[in-house]
């Protein structure tokens, strides 16, 4: 749970208009998937084939009353009289900040696991092992996106013990925006392959960006094998 008389603070937003502070209990990206609008938070996203500002009077219509928009979106916000509104220079960035922030009140141990392959079956193998011992929140399905890891974090409560989440990147600095949003205590780098290729310079630079999501883990497990790898992965401590 967040406040909303919190995100700007945590998200260095700029306020438009704000009325209500009020916890944030749902983050959605959606419109079809509202499940308590007043206690919602809607990020409006501009992507390649759409763009989530186009539903903003529909959500408003349905009861949402907090909103985080993109700068440059053209928003009249006083068509909004009852909304609070921020507005940022990339919602998907503030969706993550907001993230990191509500799982630094956490201190249950997480496992981090990223690498080419093998992400979610070994994500799905170690809770099924684990489950005996741990009350565990993970990502659903393959979840590991820039916006599929937030939301997955996102679902840890006061009942979970343990975290398992993957992390999948594309191109470079992706996982600088991941890592605070999992700050895994414990890290498993499954593999290194072909998969992503064209997003990097070489392996070297591949490798380097997906270890980054130990930067603050106590205790890393991957391949000694993989001779880039554990190059790299020895220069972290």
């Amino acid at each position: 749970m967040v406040q909303t008389g919190k995100i700007a603070e945590i998200t260095g937003a700029k306020v438009l208009s704000f009325h209500t502070d009020v916890p944030i209990l749902y983050l959605l990206l959606d419109s079809r998937k509202i499940i308590s609008p007043t206690a919602s938070l809607f990020f409006a996203i501009k992507g390649v084939r759409h763009d989530g500002h186009q539903f903003l009077p529909a959500l408003y219509k349905r009861g949402i009353r907090n909103f985080i928009i993109e700068k440059d979106s053209k928003i009249d916000v006083s068509q909004f009289p009852e909304a609070n509104f921020w507005e940022v220079p990339k919602s998907a960035t503030a969706l993550q900040k907001i993230v990191s922030y509500y799982r630094n009140t956490f201190t249950i141990p997480v496992i981090g696991i990223t690498g080419s392959n093998g992400k979610t079956i070994v994500k799905e193998w170690l809770a099924q092992l684990l489950s005996k011992e741990f009350r565990i929140v993970k990502n659903p399905k393959s979840y590991n996106s820039q916006i599929g890891v937030p939301l997955s974090v996102w679902e840890i409560n006061q009942h979970h013990t343990l975290g398992i989440f993957e992390a999948g990147i594309s191109q470079p600095n992706e996982m600088h925006y991941l890592q605070p949003v999992i700050r895994p205590s414990i890290g498993i780098f499954t593999n290194i392959g072909s998969a992503h290729d064209e997003g990097f310079k070489n392996t070297e630079e591949k490798i380097a960006e997906k270890l980054k999501l130990f930067s603050s883990s106590e205790l890393i497990f991957y391949r000694r094998d993989y001779t880039e790898l554990h190059k790299q992965a020895t220069k972290l401590r």
